[in-house]
């Protein structure tokens, strides 16, 4: 286990945002089943999902999350992380926002507490100090234990810090950008990473597997499909099949999964605590698992670091 200040959290992180949309409300509830039953203990979702898909309204991913937890008894040891400020109708981090948005998440989830809640895109129509004043109220209320922060520039980043320490409000412990190894700029070179070991943050990245592009799945010249083929795309360059070949020479190797190759390299990356992947299906989550144990060597690793170089 690790931990994101108080919170003990497995290495690997269950992303939600398939519930309600590719996994079915059964389906999600076994890859939970599975999750749990293999150690792993930390999910992630959002009240944004799965609002984009039609007829859905957002929370719909909490909703089986909390229906999982109220069909086991609470799942003693499970954090649960979501996040407000996408939402279509609760757009945004005005302070009464948060509450309302808080209110559904917690009603959904079926908790008084919410484990981890981010702020899941910055607001700059609200001041700082305004919407921080909320999170830290909620944290003193035990409402919320802890809150993050999801695709803030660093420089905005050192502003939440640099405020919330002037104003003797709770402090954020998780930052949860994109990063993975088609896509590591975003952390490596603008000083988020730096940033976040200077004041303890944990990173907890999205997308780790590239929305499934690094489970080699993709051929080079063939086009995507499927329900991420327009995120796929972005990714499915020359210099991103070079990556793909480089993750399953690796893989090929080890005699894992590539899945298990790309979280692996992520999570060993400085700073990282648990990169989140999410599955669609359970015979999809061994290999997201087996990440949580493996140790590349430092040949392998660097194999990987120089093949994805034009990305960082």
């Amino acid at each position: 286990m690790h931990r994101i200040s108080t919170l003990r959290v497995s290495p690997i992180c269950l992303g939600g945002n398939v519930f309600g949309w590719t996994a079915d409300p059964a389906a999600s509830e076994a890859i939970l089943d599975a999750f749990a039953d293999a150690g792993g203990n930390f999910i992630d979702t959002a009240d944004v999902y799965s609002s984009w898909v039609p007829g859905h309204r957002g929370g719909e991913s909490e909703t089986i999350i909390g229906g999982w937890l109220r069909h086991h008894g609470g799942r003693d040891g499970i954090v649960v992380a979501t996040k407000v400020a996408k939402h279509p109708i609760h757009r945004g981090l005005r302070p009464a926002n948060i509450k309302i948005c808080l209110d559904g998440s917690r009603r959904r989830l079926g908790v008084e507490t919410i484990d981890l809640y981010y702020a899941h895109e910055d607001d700059p129509h609200v001041p700082t100090a305004e919407w921080l004043g909320v999170f830290d109220q909620l944290v003193r209320s035990g409402a919320v234990r802890h809150y993050g922060l999801s695709n803030f520039t660093p420089a905005r980043v050192a502003e939440v810090i640099e405020v919330a320490t002037a104003e003797g409000l709770a402090l954020p412990v998780a930052v949860q950008p994109q990063y993975n190894l088609v896509h590591r700029a975003e952390v490596e070179s603008s000083g988020l990473a730096a940033l976040c070991a200077e004041h303890h943050l944990a990173i907890v990245p999205y997308y780790g597997l590239a929305a499934g592009f690094l489970t080699g799945k993709y051929a080079r010249g063939e086009s995507a499909h499927g329900p991420r083929a327009a995120r796929v795309r972005s990714f499915a360059t020359d210099a991103g099949f070079d990556v793909v070949d480089a993750v399953v020479g690796v893989a090929d190797e080890l005699g894992v999964e590539p899945a298990t190759v790309a979280l692996a390299w992520l999570r060993q990356q400085p700073g990282v605590t648990a990169p989140i992947a999410s599955a669609s299906s359970v015979e999809q989550l061994p290999a997201i698992m087996a990440a949580a144990d493996l140790k590349l060597s430092r040949s392998q690793a660097h194999r990987l670091t120089k093949a994805s170089a034009s990305f960082a």
